[in-house]
Protein backbone atom coordinates (compact mmCIF):
# COMPACT_ATOMS: atom_id res chain seq x y z
CA UNK A 1 0.00 0.00 0.00
CA UNK A 2 0.86 3.42 -0.48
CA UNK A 3 3.02 5.19 2.39
CA UNK A 4 4.29 8.77 2.83
CA UNK A 5 6.60 9.29 5.93
CA UNK A 6 7.22 12.80 6.21
CA UNK A 7 9.97 13.53 9.02
CA UNK A 8 12.35 16.75 9.68
CA UNK A 9 9.94 19.49 11.13
CA UNK A 10 10.69 21.22 14.24
CA UNK A 11 10.63 24.85 15.97
CA UNK A 12 13.10 27.19 14.40
CA UNK A 13 13.95 30.44 14.91
CA UNK A 14 12.88 33.38 11.91
CA UNK A 15 15.12 33.55 9.58
CA UNK A 16 16.80 29.56 10.46
CA UNK A 17 16.20 26.67 8.20
CA UNK A 18 15.07 23.04 8.02
CA UNK A 19 15.04 20.26 5.97
CA UNK A 20 12.21 17.99 5.65
CA UNK A 21 12.01 14.59 4.58
CA UNK A 22 9.95 12.52 2.77
CA UNK A 23 10.18 8.75 2.39
CA UNK A 24 7.62 6.45 -0.31
CA UNK A 25 6.72 3.22 -0.56
CA UNK A 26 4.29 1.22 -2.26
CA UNK A 27 4.08 2.98 -5.59
CA UNK A 28 6.55 3.56 -8.50
CA UNK A 29 8.20 6.48 -7.16
CA UNK A 30 10.11 7.62 -10.18
CA UNK A 31 6.82 7.57 -12.59
CA UNK A 32 5.43 10.54 -10.61
CA UNK A 33 5.33 14.41 -9.76
CA UNK A 34 5.73 14.46 -6.04
CA UNK A 35 4.98 17.80 -4.23
CA UNK A 36 5.16 19.52 -0.51
CA UNK A 37 1.78 21.04 0.66
CA UNK A 38 1.38 22.76 4.13
CA UNK A 39 -1.57 23.71 6.26
CA UNK A 40 -1.70 26.11 8.23
CA UNK A 41 -4.06 26.87 11.51
CA UNK A 42 -7.40 28.16 9.94
CA UNK A 43 -6.30 27.86 6.42
CA UNK A 44 -6.82 25.44 3.60
CA UNK A 45 -4.21 22.92 2.44
CA UNK A 46 -1.72 24.52 -0.14
CA UNK A 47 0.91 23.47 -2.88
CA UNK A 48 4.01 25.01 -2.20
CA UNK A 49 6.38 23.05 -4.14
CA UNK A 50 6.27 20.41 -6.94
CA UNK A 51 8.94 18.21 -9.11
CA UNK A 52 8.19 15.80 -11.56
CA UNK A 53 10.11 12.45 -11.99
CA UNK A 54 12.39 14.45 -14.72
CA UNK A 55 13.16 16.84 -12.52
CA UNK A 56 10.96 20.02 -13.34
CA UNK A 57 9.86 22.44 -10.14
CA UNK A 58 7.62 24.67 -9.13
CA UNK A 59 6.91 26.40 -6.14
CA UNK A 60 4.21 28.65 -4.90
CA UNK A 61 4.82 32.94 -4.93
CA UNK A 62 5.34 32.73 -1.31
CA UNK A 63 8.20 30.16 -0.91
CA UNK A 64 10.31 31.28 -4.26
CA UNK A 65 13.62 31.42 -3.81
CA UNK A 66 13.97 30.03 0.00
CA UNK A 67 12.28 26.37 -0.37
CA UNK A 68 13.86 24.33 -2.81
CA UNK A 69 12.27 20.78 -3.27
CA UNK A 70 14.61 17.51 -4.46
CA UNK A 71 14.18 14.07 -4.90
CA UNK A 72 16.21 11.01 -5.16
CA UNK A 73 13.87 8.19 -7.39
CA UNK A 74 16.68 5.47 -6.12
CA UNK A 75 15.94 5.99 -2.88
CA UNK A 76 12.09 7.22 -3.24
CA UNK A 77 13.02 10.14 -1.40
CA UNK A 78 11.83 14.05 -1.41
CA UNK A 79 12.83 16.71 0.57
CA UNK A 80 12.48 20.56 1.24
CA UNK A 81 15.18 22.45 1.90
CA UNK A 82 13.23 25.82 3.57
CA UNK A 83 15.74 28.46 4.51
CA UNK A 84 14.77 31.92 5.47
CA UNK A 85 12.21 30.63 6.66
CA UNK A 86 9.02 33.40 8.49
CA UNK A 87 6.35 33.07 10.85
CA UNK A 88 4.12 32.91 8.11
CA UNK A 89 5.66 29.62 6.99
CA UNK A 90 4.69 27.83 10.30
CA UNK A 91 2.25 24.86 9.16
CA UNK A 92 1.94 21.34 9.02
CA UNK A 93 3.69 19.94 5.96
CA UNK A 94 2.89 16.91 3.74
CA UNK A 95 4.67 15.54 0.61
CA UNK A 96 2.21 13.52 -1.68
CA UNK A 97 2.05 12.56 -5.09
CA UNK A 98 0.27 14.98 -7.32
CA UNK A 99 -1.54 12.48 -9.63
CA UNK A 100 -2.63 10.25 -6.62
CA UNK A 101 -4.02 13.40 -4.62
CA UNK A 102 -5.87 10.79 -2.34
CA UNK A 103 -2.82 9.62 -0.69
CA UNK A 104 -1.45 11.69 2.90
CA UNK A 105 1.16 10.90 5.28
CA UNK A 106 0.82 12.71 9.26
CA UNK A 107 2.80 15.30 8.44
CA UNK A 108 5.22 16.84 10.29
CA UNK A 109 4.71 20.36 12.03
CA UNK A 110 7.22 23.46 11.30
CA UNK A 111 7.11 26.29 13.45
CA UNK A 112 8.54 29.27 13.17
CA UNK A 113 9.44 31.71 16.20
CA UNK A 114 9.59 35.23 16.25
Amino acid sequence: QVQLVESGGGLVQSGGSVRLSCAASGFIFSFFTMGWYRQAPGKQRELVAQMTSGGSTNYADSVKGRFTISRDNAKNMVWLQMNSLKPADTAVYYCNILERPGYWGQGTQVTVSS
